[in-house]
């Protein structure tokens, strides 16, 4: 029996055309003719660059050891793991700044500007690079004139918390900074340091991941899923796998 043919161009033709249409007409893309290949090309990803050991690519000597100083304090040392320097807290904030976060890039910050909500957020136009290097600056020089010329790493751990907890409430005056919006972009970049992914500076041999029983980027945990108030029992795995799974010839 003769199959009868539509009149019309198929529904698959006509969105694969309309979509080739508006790629080519538009200017950001070439049409591809798909011949049963998927419609990407492997390796062509743009993965998240490896953060190596090394020197400060944004701090200053004397910044790093303030912020140094002050992550541990926001996530001390105890019996059970490092505190927020040993985690690599600094470093993964280092590298966040010298990078696009740092540039706010992937943001809209043009005018005009104006105070948020606090369900908003941060709205105006500084970038995270700019907000610590004014914060810090402003921040030293508010502890060397109350604190006989000290810096807030030469402080003792009580005096460095009195003046975070005055950062945090905005008792403390910094000059052209708002004390408590500097502290929150701290104890934020500093709770995503300690909480990432190792690849990207922080987190060190996974300690947080260790801490809370998280399994981390491991392809397949489906058995414990529904299995409640259980630890789970094997060790977390970063994007970049373990370093015991490394093969030696």
């Amino acid at each position: 029996m003769n199959r009868i043919r539509s009149p019309g161009p198929s529904r698959r033709l006509l969105l694969t055309s309309a979509a080739a249409f508006v790629l080519v007409g538009t200017g950001l893309a070439r049409a591809r003719t798909l011949t049963g290949a998927l419609p990407w090309d492997p390796g062509t990803a743009t993965p998240p660059i490896v953060v190596r050991p090394g020197p400060w690519l944004f701090f200053t000597a004397d910044e790093a050891a303030t912020v140094e100083a002050a992550v541990d304090r926001l996530i001390p040392p105890d019996n059970r793991g490092p505190g927020g320097k040993d985690a690599g807290c600094a470093v993964f904030i280092d590298r966040q700044l010298a990078g696009p976060y740092g540039r706010s890039e992937g943001l809209y910050t043009r005018p005009p500007f104006m105070p948020g909500a606090a369900t908003q957020g941060y709205q105006m136009p500084d970038a995270p690079a700019a907000r610590y290097r004014t914060g810090l600056r402003a921040l030293a020089d508010y502890i060397k004139s109350s604190f006989a010329g000290k810096s807030f790493k030469d402080l003792a751990p009580n005096d460095q918390d009195t003046v975070l907890k005055g950062l945090e409430s905005g008792s403390i005056a910094l000059k052209d900074v708002k004390s408590a919006e500097f502290f929150a972009l701290l104890l934020t970049n500093t709770q995503e340091g300690f909480f990432a992914d190792p690849i990207y500076g922080g987190n060190r041999d996974m300690a947080s991941w260790r801490l809370i029983g998280f399994p981390g980027a491991r392809y397949d945990y489906r058995d414990w899923v529904e299995r409640h108030n259980e630890p789970y029992p094997l060790p977390p795995v970063s994007i970049m796998g373990r370093s015991d799974w490394t093969v030696r010839e």
